[in-house]
Order: C-alpha cells, then sequence, then structure tokens
C-alpha cells in the first residue's frame, strides 16, 4: 500500500480493488467494533445491509467506487430516521 506523509499525516491511496482486511482498515472497523473477529461484521455487513462484494477464485473483493457509493447510501438512510 502506497503512503506519502505531509504535515505528520500519513495519506493512504487505497487500490480500486480491497482485500478484506483492507476494507476493514478502510471502514475503520477495528476502531468501532469490539468484535474480537471482524470477519463476521464484514459477514454482518454483506447480509444485512448489502455491502458490495464481488469473488475472485473465492476470495471476497470490494471494489473501491461500490463501497464508497454504498457508505453514501448508508448515510442517507441514517439522516432519513
Amino acid at each position: 500500500m502506497d503512503e506519502s506523509k505531509s504535515n505528520n499525516q500519513v495519506v493512504k491511496f487505497w487500490p480500486d480493488l480491497m482485500t478484506e482486511s483492507e476494507l476493514v482498515e478502510y471502514l475503520r472497523i477495528a476502531e468501532v467494533s469490539k468484535a474480537g473477529n471482524f470477519k463476521h461484521v464484514v459477514a454482518n455487513l454483506k447480509r444485512m445491509r448489502d455491502l458490495p462484494c464481488l469473488h475472485l477464485c473465492r476470495q471476497p473483493l470490494y471494489w473501491l467506487p461500490a463501497i464508497r457509493k454504498w457508505l453514501q447510501e448508508q448515510v442517507e438512510k441514517e439522516r432519513s430516521k
């Protein structure tokens, strides 16, 4: 993963297709979840919230533009409550 530093901040450049570990980091699941296994959190998001995912060679991959669109939809749903 490429990183660049400026003003004491680390900026990550996310790939278009993320692995599950990269997705966990991107969504900051480790920071907000008390779950011991973050794969369960991701599986729950896929099942209950329709988190977009595709499988290549049986491995789940997450397309960054689809994840960003999904996040925007989740924010809009929360605002409309």
